[in-house]
């Protein structure tokens, strides 16, 4: 076990610290100024078609996407450092194609599916969100009541979806639904690739979130997909749709990293500038160990995240360290931007930092793709042996 990138994935790490830094960090003034506006945070146009340009121009397009699709076939434990440097800026850019929907699709789809929809996904010229958690079902497949009926060659689709991000952008949305009763929620349930324009798929509403940025709830009345679009195996979508997961969350793990260092960085140049009673915030013991107990933390969750990124390229069992991960670097990540916060005094309080951004985003993560008791309770029920 080897817990340093080789010389060509640093590389690739200080190219997209570079990246983010000549491209990105300018942004964050105005993407701020959106968000005290009300208007949520985001990129427009203009700048999006910019900064896609740079990124294509540097070879940041597909980086673990199959070389036979136009990729670079990069594993996992690159992708760690790629995604820290990403999380050190609030600008809400992720390099394209976004990477769970992308692995999904790797293991799931057929020749005319990676023709139709992973080729072009990779190539950038098509937007993909996935439909999984309903108004009465998050973290328990079980749950789930969206159905998918045959109909001959197709299948009709019916139910409500919620919590979808770019739901009114996606040009196809994954969508899971329930194809065979069964007692059990994680057999059942099927993947299909369905087209934002396909009759029945409608986008009922936009949900602001406490990040600024917005999720949708879409229903599904009587949405009829052609049969070539079920994507894997009929009753068989459990499985590349925690691929799908892990990877959001090893994902959230490596963002986390990235604004806990940045909010460390923070501290350590502005406590030896801030004086209270005649001596310097970096004197004051509170503050020293906040500096402390957060370079701890974030060397832990550094090499945490690693490991599991190892295992996963090893073609290990990592459910149990992904969740790990998944707990463990944002709760610490969040408690570590929330001392920043206190150490920066009002100005901590103001939407002229980024750190409330990043206290919000955390705070948001602590709950998007399973919430840190869900995955706690699946590392105790893996050592203790306990299903309910």
């Amino acid at each position: 076990m080897i817990f340093e990138l080789s010389h060509e994935h640093v590389m690739l790490k200080d190219l997209v610290a570079k990246f983010v830094r000549d491209q990105l960090m300018p942004l964050e003034a105005s993407v701020m100024a959106r968000e005290t506006s009300g208007q949520g945070t985001y990129l427009n146009a203009e700048e999006t078609a910019a900064v896609d340009a740079v990124s294509r121009e540097l070879g940041l397009w597909g980086l673990d996407a199959p070389e036979e699709v136009g990729g670079m076939n990069l594993p996992m434990v690159a992708m760690v450092g790629v995604n820290e440097e990403l999380g050190r800026c609030v600008v809400p850019y992720y390099l394209p194609p976004d990477s769970p929907n992308l692995r999904m699709l790797m293991v799931a789809a057929d020749e005319r599916q990676r023709e139709a929809y992973l080729e072009p996904y990779v190539r950038g010229e098509t937007i993909s969100a996935i439909g999984i958690s309903e108004p009465g079902a998050g973290a328990d497949p079980q749950l789930m009541k969206t159905s998918a009926v045959q109909d001959g060659d197709d299948w009709i689709i019916n139910g409500r979806k919620i919590w979808i991000t770019k739901g009114d952008q996606a040009h196809f949305t994954i969508l899971m639904a329930v194809t065979d009763k069964n007692p059990n929620g994680r057999n059942g349930m099927s993947a299909f690739l369905v087209d934002r324009d396909t009759p029945g798929f409608n986008v009922l509403r936009k949900i602001p979130m406490i990040d600024g940025t917005a999720t949708y709830e879409i229903a599904l009345d009587d949405c009829r997909v052609p049969g070539w679009k079920l994507l894997g195996t009929r009753g068989q979508g459990f499985a590349p749709m925690q691929v799908r997961l892990g990877t959001r969350r090893i994902e959230m793990a490596s963002w986390a990293i990235g604004m806990a260092q940045r909010a460390l960085d923070m501290m350590i140049d502005y406590a030896p500038q801030r004086t209270t009673f005649g001596k310097p915030l970096s004197s004051r013991q509170t503050v020293q160990n906040w500096v402390s107990d957060a370079a701890t933390k974030i060397h832990a969750m550094r090499l945490m995240t690693y490991d599991c990124a190892w295992k996963i390229d090893e073609g290990r069992d990592t459910r149990s360290e992904i969740s790990m991960i998944k707990s463990f670097c944002i709760e610490n990540a969040y408690e570590i931007v929330d001392h920043a916060m206190q150490l920066y005094g009002g100005m901590g309080m103001t939407r002229e930092l980024p750190l409330y951004l990043m206290s919000n985003k955390l705070r948001t993560m602590r709950i998007y793709d399973g919430p840190s008791e869900i995955h706690n309770w699946v590392v105790a029920r893996a050592l203790l042996g306990t299903y309910d």
